[in-house]
């Protein structure tokens, strides 16, 4: 059972993600968090130094089962390749699960003045890090291309599902989840088998 702390946290986390995918961070106050989420201003003080320290938070909370269901999605397939498309899938479903956070995710992933590119950076080395891996097992083994860069080639495949799932997400909804998964594996499969 949560805390008191733990829901009001939740709570401005939120109101800061909902806020944040519709304004984006510079356009929105503490004012306007604390009004959505029912809270006293002075709370988002007691638990945070400011906003960029509730949102610094938000990143680390929310890419933290990320991290897990990457894991998972990685420790059920032996293979490269079968890897690879577990972990695209895993993707897809946490994208699809957690849009407004990707939506907000994508927007300041690439900000490099924020303070909380550091957290980022060390989660998105993490989370690309299980693919990198399924690449480098795939080129050792001879299913992948052997001029393929894995460090590139995961960046470029996370990036495109992200992508891709954003825009289904957007303008394809009523395609499956099943459908989107095939196209980008055959997308990625296409570039890097040998």
């Amino acid at each position: 059972m949560a805390t008191r702390a733990e829901n009001t946290r939740s709570r401005m986390f939120d109101a800061a993600l909902q806020l944040i995918s519709e304004k984006g961070f510079s356009g929105t106050t503490v004012d306007e968090i604390v009004d959505r989420a029912g809270v006293a201003k002075g709370t988002v003080y007691y638990h945070f130094a400011g906003k960029a320290e509730l949102v610094e938070a938000l990143i680390a909370e929310q890419l933290a089962p990320l991290v897990v269901h990457f894991r998972t999605a990685a420790a059920g397939a032996y293979d490269p390749m079968s890897r690879i498309d577990a972990l695209i899938r895993a993707e897809l479903e946490w994208i699809r699960e957690n849009r407004a956070f990707a939506k907000m995710l994508v927007t300041e992933l690439w900000r490099e003045d924020r303070m909380w590119r550091e957290t980022l950076v060390l989660l998105r080395r993490e989370i690309i890090g299980f693919i990198r891996d399924a690449i480098d097992d795939g080129v050792k083994n001879g299913a992948i291309r052997s001029d393929i860069d894995p460090d590139f080639a995961a960046s470029a495949l996370f990036g495109m599902t992200v992508t891709a799932a954003l825009d289904w997400l957007v303008f394809d909804p009523d395609k499956s989840l099943e459908f989107v998964a095939e196209q980008v594996l055959r997308l990625a499969s296409m570039a890097v088998s040998a």
